[in-house]
């Protein structure tokens, strides 16, 4: 499993050379579809992350009024809402070449 803690990602949106990001694939479209989809499985796997952490701190409760602070849980919470935005990553691992991906105009493989 990837860190994404330990992603050289940059924290906040910045303008890229949008045909410095085509160059790899050849097509804005495409370009734009890989980096979508990267960045829904990033976000799954971040979710799934802090979901299972979360999870320690479940407690059954009968009735919503019942609402417990944990600090432990809300560090493990901001520390999640640290991270780049998941889009930021995979645009980062494309540009690094960390990105593998399939045509669908092609049966090669692209890196």
């Amino acid at each position: 499993m990837i860190d994404y803690k330990q992603s050289k990602a940059p924290k906040t949106t910045i303008t890229r050379d949008l045909n410095e990001l085509t160059e790899k694939v050849g097509n804005v479209y495409e370009t734009v579809a890989i980096i979508g989809k990267r960045s829904n499985q990033i976000s799954a796997a971040l979710k799934k992350e802090l979901d299972a952490k979360l999870q320690d701190f479940s407690v059954p409760q009968d009735s919503i009024e019942e609402t417990f602070e944990n600090k432990e849980q809300i560090e493990i919470s901001r520390s999640y809402e640290k991270l780049p935005k998941a889009t930021l990553i995979a645009t980062q691992e494309l540009i690094n070449d960390e990105l593998i991906y399939r045509s669908s105009n092609k049966d090669e493989v692209l890196k």
